[in-house]
């Protein structure tokens, strides 16, 4: 499910929300309770729930498959993935 972040144009205040796309937009602030909420654009944000590709493969850090008879190099660990916080371009 997408991320999307509004913000009140009366007071200012900013918040995430985790949305289906089919969910009607906010419009009324949490904080003021005026109806001046409004999707702002940014960076696309998601959140990856229950095992898959992304578990398996790079939520650990696992260790890189052996090759049978032949002694492993050492490979660099994988990218951390968008949107955890750790990429250069989530700081």
């Amino acid at each position: 499910m997408p991320i999307y972040e509004y913000r009140c144009t009366s007071c200012g205040h900013q918040q995430e929300f985790l949305q289906k796309l089919s969910d009607p937009p906010h419009t009324r602030c949490t904080r003021c309770g005026e109806e001046t909420f409004s999707k702002m654009v940014t960076a696309a944000g998601f959140q990856l729930k229950g095992s898959g590709w992304y578990a398996t493969d790079f939520k650990g850090g696992g260790q890189p498959a052996k090759s049978g008879g032949s002694e492993s190099k050492e490979s660099a660990a994988p990218s951390p993935a968008c949107g955890t916080g750790a990429c250069p371009a989530c700081r």
